[in-house]
């Protein structure tokens, strides 16, 4: 099965018959990245808009939830959490082979390069800055007021999360890979107690994950809900900054060894700062848990992509040489448990 393309005939019937009626043909375009659910730019008429599948074929339990993405988006429009519209959701599988969903088509910024070669420092600080502020205000959101509160299950996050992405890791595993059984391991035995913080959790904040303004550094819509859940807020400050550590040259553009302070991108301490005022708190305890258990998480997904690619339902072209990070990722993840 394709994930690089749609049935659009199947398609234009469904989105006259529920969504809009246009004149001429409908057409799609995939969009460049993503390594999960893969994203198409439909053009019906004068009408635009984008769609979100589930990849066709045997997938992992639990993954690829296009239908939760559909309730946060909507969930989330009348907070100062800036996301696309959400336009329709589809379950029909018989449609174009799977589940889908439909929302609004935004024109700005997806910046690639966590450097941003393309900026000032004024616009990197700003931009990183904005990013600060929206990952605040997106911990901040009253679950209850808009309808999130059983968004995701009790208990301890850390605890559940480490069950779920071990069980989804032994269900990709391809090679035996020691560094990712130490990691696991030393989770485990090093788990904190819960700190009884809830809040909605992106799971995959990153820059490449939100847009911005054509021409402000200002975020406009955040994107990519499918790893979202309730749980510890800390897990996605830490995750951002996780992925700054990694080597620009890994596959997966990090900012390991560049000079931050000369670019006016902040620090990891003036970041999580910024973050701790804007959120009200006081510190962060056991950083080094949280910094492990973001690579730990990172190298599942990635083992995941190499899965799907040999399986041949990876949504990029790029995916099965992405497996070859699972291994580097668990090293990093290692450096955090000896400090």
């Amino acid at each position: 099965m394709n994930t690089q393309t749609l049935d659009v005939s199947s398609l234009a019937i469904w989105l006259r018959e529920h969504v809009i009626d246009f004149a001429g043909d409908l057409s799609a375009e995939k969009f460049a990245g993503g390594q999960s659910n893969p994203t198409f730019k439909l053009t019906a008429g004068d009408n635009q808009f984008v769609l979100r599948r589930k990849p066709p074929g045997v997938l992992l339990a639990s993954a690829h939830a296009v239908d939760r993405e559909y309730r946060v988006i909507s969930a989330l429009r009348s907070t100062d959490v800036p996301v696309p519209g959400a336009v329709a959701l589809c379950e029909d599988e018989s449609v174009i082979g799977s589940m889908f969903y439909l929302m609004e088509c935004l024109e700005g910024r997806v910046f690639w390069d966590p450097a941003l070669p393309e900026l000032n420092n004024g616009e990197r600080a700003a931009v990183y800055d904005d990013m600060n502020r929206v990952l605040a205000a997106l911990h901040s959101v009253n679950l209850e007021a808009v309808g999130l509160a059983d968004y995701g299950r009790p208990g301890n996050y850390f605890e559940r999360q480490v069950k779920r992405w071990s069980k989804q890791y032994r269900a990709s595993e391809t090679e035996h890979v020691p560094a990712m059984e130490s990691l696991m391991e030393w989770l485990v035995e090093s788990m904190p107690e819960d700190d009884g913080r809830v809040s909605l959790v992106h799971g995959d904040y990153r820059l490449d994950n939100v847009m911005f303004h054509p021409t402000e550094p200002r975020i406009i819509a955040v994107l990519d809900w499918e790893l979202s859940t309730l749980g510890n807020p800390i897990a996605d400050l830490a995750y951002q900054i996780m992925a700054w550590q990694l080597p620009r040259d890994a596959g997966i553009n990090g900012m390991g060894g560049v000079d931050r302070k000369a670019l006016g991108i902040p620090s990891d301490g003036a970041y999580i700062t910024r973050y701790c005022e804007r959120t009200g708190r006081d510190e962060i305890q056991n950083w080094n848990f949280y910094m492990a258990f973001c690579f730990f998480r990172l190298a599942a997904i990635v083992q995941g992509v190499k899965k799907r690619a040999l399986d041949g339902t990876a949504s990029s072209p790029e995916a099965e040489s992405r497996g070859d990070l699972v291994n580097p990722l668990a090293e990093l993840g290692l450096t955090f448990t000896q400090a």
